[in-house]
């Protein structure tokens, strides 16, 4: 048996009604709230950075899939720099190259090996000489071993003059340090040796260093190519070669092996010189 149900008063659905608008506003409140306190998201974080919109429709608080929507903006590029006008970037910055390796024929020397060649108050030390080893044609036709004394800055240039007399088979008599000759110059020029380095002041001068002080100068062959000074002739025995037209192995000439061999290094000759002349001096600086 039903029974009998009240019915509603009036104005009761309306009541409804508005309760369930009243409802849905204050949950959309509160959304609002929490997007505020989170910070743009969806369609409003493209929004950041634009102008703000004008129209109804993009202030409308009605929900969409589009709010649910994270997007990323990508970093910013760092602006290119603008060159300074009138100057160009260098090049990048490279290792220097490996310095060349050193010459096995080139060798330190000490006081000791330079014997009376060498004291105290010389214009060079021993620290700024080198003993080189050279390989020479002798006049037998056969290749000898030899040595000299030359200045540090000299030492390349020497091996190369002598790298081309042996290639041109030019003849030298003998090849020693002058400390062998217990550092007399006459002693070696007799003996015809070629020999560089002696702290010895110029011929004729008491005041004035020779180059070969300075380990600039080489002496070769002195008995073919003497040293002329008015009627002196140094060494002595050198006077049979005074006359140079005749010219003979061994001999100092113009376009002659050894003159090229040593203006192909840079070095001046002696025997352009117009009082005195020496013919057997060759030397860095031409004096």
């Amino acid at each position: 048996m039903r029974r009998p149900g009240r019915r509603p008063p009036p104005g009761a659905g309306a009541r409804v009604l508005v309760a369930l608008a009243a409802v849905g506003l204050l949950a959309a409140a509160c959304g609002h709230a929490d997007r505020d306190a989170t910070g743009p998201t969806g369609s409003e974080a493209v929004a950041v950075g634009t102008s703000a919109p004008t129209s109804a429709a993009a202030s409308s608080t009605t929900t969409s899939a589009t709010d649910t929507t994270t997007t990323t903006t990508a970093p910013a590029v760092p602006p290119t720099p603008t060159p300074t006008p009138g100057r160009t970037p260098g090049p990048a910055a490279t290792a220097p190259p490996a310095p060349p390796p050193s010459d096995p024929r080139v060798a330190l020397v000490s006081a000791a090996d330079l014997g009376a060649s060498w004291h105290p108050g010389c214009p060079v030390g021993p620290s700024g000489l080198r003993r080189v080893a050279v390989t020479f044609v002798g006049f037998d036709g056969a290749e000898h071993a030899g040595a000299l004394v030359v200045n540090a800055d000299a030492a390349s240039a020497t091996l190369r003059a002598f790298d081309r007399l042996r290639a041109a088979r030019f003849p030298i008599r003998s090849v020693l340090t002058v400390d062998r000759f217990g550092a007399s110059d006459d002693a070696s020029m007799a003996a015809d040796n070629t020999s560089a380095f002696n702290c010895r002041p110029t011929t004729g001068s008491t005041t004035t260093w020779s180059q070969h002080a300075y380990g600039r100068a080489i002496d070769v062959n002195p008995i073919e190519n003497p040293y002329l000074s008015g009627s002196s002739v140094q060494p002595p025995a050198g006077a049979a070669y005074r006359d140079r037209a005749a010219v003979r192995p061994g001999m100092a000439e113009p376009g002659g092996d050894l003159v090229a061999a040593f203006a192909a290094v840079g070095w001046g000759w002696g025997g352009t010189w117009h009082s005195p002349i020496d013919y057997q001096h060759f030397s860095a600086t031409g004096r």
